[in-house]
């Protein structure tokens, strides 16, 4: 597979999914930005879109463009819950480089 999402990742989504009343699942990609040059995309997906790559883990679906595939490729999506701090963890074998704040990587 070429993206992973772990059980508490999924139980996050289905449950935020859940409360919004509507949604297909989670569309992931990535576009150019911050120091490094590439940014994790993370959103709600309404809707399918033909040239979507489509994956399902625990009942959620996971939405990939074509484009963003090759930065993603072999990506477990998490989500943990650390102290006070809780939010979506992105374990990417294909990072090079991160930039301090994390808020961008290349590869």
């Amino acid at each position: 597979m070429a993206i992973t999402l772990t059980e508490s990742a999924a139980k996050h989504v289905a449950a935020q999914l859940g409360r919004r009343g509507r949604g297909v699942g989670l569309r992931l990609g990535v576009r150019t930005s911050g120091c490094s040059g590439l940014a994790y995309k993370i959103e709600f997906a309404d809707e399918v879109k033909p040239e979507d790559l489509t994956y399902e883990f625990y009942g959620v679906k996971v939405l990939v463009d074509p484009k963003s595939l090759p930065y993603l490729e072999g990506m477990e999506l998490d989500f943990a819950r650390e102290g006070l701090n809780e939010g979506f963890k992105f374990n990417n074998p294909n990072v090079k480089n991160a930039c301090g704040c994390g808020e961008s990587f290349n590869v």
